[in-house]
């Protein structure tokens, strides 16, 4: 099978689309024939050996965390799936969606929404998931509480604004000029154009900030956040991590980060919502496989407007 695969860690460049075997499944695995796959900064942050600790020195790797496409065969033990099947979801770590064919775990993949195609479906695993354990798990949102989404109209955030609209939440985006109808569009109540003014300094005080680009900490954004205000970050650095430790064992407000875990279950939800037309998907740009180092260097630009695609069999 053709996929994308590294042979070391670095610059784009060192993707490499070649000939490798076909991957075995075990028997709680689907294996599944990739119709699409995206980008997410995860993959681009691992190829460059920013997680090297985790993601180890064993190579080659095939990384892409997001997939959709059909299943052409089950493992033994896999109860809710069978061959034919429209599926979409996540692979474990590191990856493995950058390829013809994919070995995925029965338990990260859920039936794809039927009004996405192939490619739109690719594109929501991670990012929606990220978005919606955020809001929900981590900042345990509620009807009526107003909601900061920093990084709007990014592959994360543009979910976060709709996750955050359809539990019931008023919600101010924060993006770049050029996006602002789009975060509109997505439903956003609020809208403030950062290159403009700096929500920190905001008058109005939010139940939740979401920093969907991880941009800020809690002690940058206190003054706009309620006393017992939450504030989420999906970049953990070394000060949202002490503030976090600090925080959990102390009244008022709190800092935390979001650790996606992809399962079935969140997956339904998201194909229920989109299906009921409650989450619409934004793609700016859709590269074949071939092409997926010109994607990594686009994402890398932070430029995005929402989700990038890849195209990986028609």
């Amino acid at each position: 099978m053709k996929a994308v695969v590294i042979r070391r860690y670095g610059a784009a460049e060192v993707l490499q689309y070649q000939d490798v075997e076909q991957p075995k499944i075990e028997p709680t695995q689907l294996l599944v024939k990739v119709r699409a796959s995206s980008v997410n900064p995860i993959d681009w942050k691992i190829r460059q050996g920013m997680l090297s600790l985790i993601s180890g020195s064993k190579f080659p790797k095939i990384l892409g965390f997001d997939v959709a496409g059909e299943v052409v065969e089950v493992g033994s033990g896999v109860t809710r799936f069978k061959p034919g099947d429209a599926i979409y979801g996540s692979t474990s770590f590191p990856g493995g969606g950058y390829a013809e064919f994919a070995a995925v775990p029965e338990n990260l993949v859920a039936l794809k929404p039927t009004n996405l195609n192939y490619e739109e479906a690719a594109v929501v695993p991670l990012a929606a998931l990220t978005a919606l354990q955020s809001l929900r798990n981590e900042g345990n949102i509620k009807t009526g509480q107003t909601v900061l989404i920093n990084g709007a109209a990014g592959g994360v955030g543009i979910f976060a604004v709709q996750i955050a609209k359809a539990l019931g939440a008023v919600v101010t985006g924060v993006s770049s000029t050029k996006n602002l109808d789009l975060v509109k569009s997505l439903g956003a109540d609020r809208v403030i154009d950062y290159t403009q003014q700096d929500f920190s300094q905001d008058t109005v005080q939010y139940d939740i900030i979401f920093d969907a680009v991880g941009k800020r900490s809690l002690s940058q954004t206190k003054r706009v956040l309620k006393p017992n205000g939450i504030y989420i970050t999906t970049l953990p650095s070394p000060k949202v991590l002490l503030e976090s430790v600090l925080t959990a064992f102390l009244p008022g407000q709190k800092a935390k980060f979001i650790l996606e875990k992809p399962n079935t279950q969140d997956l339904v939800y998201l194909k229920e919502l989109i299906e009921a037309g409650k989450i619409r998907v934004v793609i700016d740009r859709t590269y074949p496989l071939p092409e997926l180092a010109a994607a990594h260097a686009y994402s890398e630009t932070g430029r995005a407007m929402g989700k990038i695609a890849i195209a990986v069999s028609s």
